[in-house]
């Protein structure tokens, strides 16, 4: 009885205290290594992201295409010469008879230029409809550079908060050797004094060394992370950095009918399918265009020089401009131009019924993410409670085991159920986040993580 007593009051002076709350433990050399935040990361990927400078090269080419003079409003004026050399030999019989004349080695000299203009002065109407449907390839282009900015906004958001996640996992995996290495100690002050077995001992460092084994091979996870968020960036992948945020903060003020009503209006996805409706009706005014006549301009200026070694003349030389209109009418083509507006229509059809399916696919994953996102922030308040009575059971579990009142069993399925606490937690969280960082994309929003 009073070598009980002494060895309580021994543990009792000599353990420190060991709190249960999660505790952020630096890696190796994270003193050394830069803060950045989310707005960082994303400012500097906008800038450096390959695949963004690549999305935005492919606009300015539709910014490019979007002129007079490539829709058809613009005459083609040409210039050209040219210079010819011919040689010939001949033979004359007169039809009365007589003597043949006879011609060898006669050549001729050429020399011509002109200016030749041919204008489209109507057809149809095609030509306004191509200018139309240039600015609407130039409006597809602006969408298409930001539906590759929303996704990618999205993408290095998901995997900030990844990082974020693997960082606060290591603390809690860092925490939980720091548990074992106490318990090991403990351990081997009672085996000193023979309280414990060497049983007990070895099953101690058995522990220690699984849990030191769990945060060697995190390491390799959150190294990982770090390396795909550098290349998201478009810079260095060894670049070393630790995520600014040491929570996983969420925005408990999104609103169920603010985000559906921004979705059905400024969803990119949505946008983009009108767009190509709008392409298709086009098609089809170009295609009508064909039902009209056309009124072509001719014009131009021309001048050629002939050299002659035989004959009357020596030198011969002409010029002077030339003026003409041609008008014409297809009347018969095989059918062909009736059934290409047929299909025409038929397309438009079709590229309508894309944009109410896509419609109707919107609707419905936002309805799957809306309801996901609220079940994942029940969730993770569940967790939250959890991991406070984890906590406390550690805690208990602790002062048990000091006093010799609870087994190292006992006492290890503890200290795993505060670490999966942990890890539910940061879970529910991290969820919670991609279905946040979801709705905010799908709902035209996602530019608000820049701010």
């Amino acid at each position: 009885m009073i070598k009980n007593v002494l060895l309580l009051l021994f543990f009792l002076l000599i353990a420190p205290a060991v709190s249960a709350q999660t505790v952020q433990a630096p890696q190796p050399g994270q003193s050394t290594q830069p803060l950045m935040d989310l707005q960082e990361c994303l400012r500097i990927g906008l800038e450096n992201n390959y695949d963004l400078r690549i999305v935005r090269n492919e606009e300015l080419i539709s910014d490019n295409n979007v002129t007079l003079g490539n829709a058809g409003f613009l005459p083609d004026v040409s210039l050209n010469s040219g210079y010819n050399l011919r040689n010939s030999n001949s033979d004359q019989y007169p039809a009365e008879g007589g003597e043949t004349i006879k011609n060898r080695n006669s050549n001729t000299h050429t020399l011509d230029a002109g200016v030749n203009l041919n204008w489209t002065l109507f057809e149809g109407f095609r030509i306004q409809t191509n200018y139309q449907r240039l600015k609407e390839l130039q409006t597809i282009g602006e969408l298409n550079t930001r539906l590759a900015v929303e996704d990618f906004i999205a993408n290095l958001t998901a995997e900030y908060y990844n990082y974020v996640q693997q960082q606060i996992r290591l603390g809690n995996l860092q925490y939980a050797v720091s548990l074992s290495k106490e318990r090991l100690r403990i351990v081997e002050a009672r085996y000193q004094v023979g309280s414990l077995s060497q049983l007990d001992l070895q099953q101690a460092k058995v522990y220690f060394n699984a849990d030191s084994s769990l945060l060697i091979q995190h390491y390799e996870t959150l190294n990982s992370s770090r390396i795909r968020l550098n290349e998201l960036m478009g810079g260095d992948v060894e670049q070393y950095f630790l995520a600014k945020d040491t929570t996983i903060l969420l925005d408990a003020a999104l609103s169920k009918e603010e985000l559906f009503g921004r979705a059905i209006q400024h969803n990119t996805v949505l946008l983009l399918s009108d767009k190509n409706k709008i392409l298709s009706e086009l098609d089809l005014k170009s295609l009508r265009s064909r039902n009209y006549p056309y009124l072509r301009l001719n014009a131009g200026y021309g001048f050629t020089h002939y050299n002659y070694n035989t004959g009357t003349l020596d030198k011969q030389r002409t010029w002077g401009p030339n003026v003409g209109v041609t008008l014409g009418y297809t009347i018969f083509d095989g059918f062909n131009r009736k059934r290409e507006q047929k299909n025409a229509r038929i397309t438009v059809q079709n590229r309508e019924l894309q944009v109410e399916r896509n419609k109707l696919a919107l609707e419905s994953d936002f309805a799957n993410m809306w309801m996901a996102y609220q079940i994942n922030v029940e969730l993770t308040n569940l967790e939250v409670e959890s991991l406070k009575n984890a906590e406390l059971n550690y805690e208990i579990a602790m002062e048990r085991y000091k006093i010799g009142d609870l087994s190292g069993l006992e006492l290890r399925e503890a200290q795993n159920s505060l670490l999966e606490a942990e890890q539910r937690l940061l879970t529910a969280q991290y969820n919670t986040k991609l279905y946040e960082i979801s709705l905010l994309q799908i709902s035209g929003r996602i530019g608000e993580y820049l701010e």
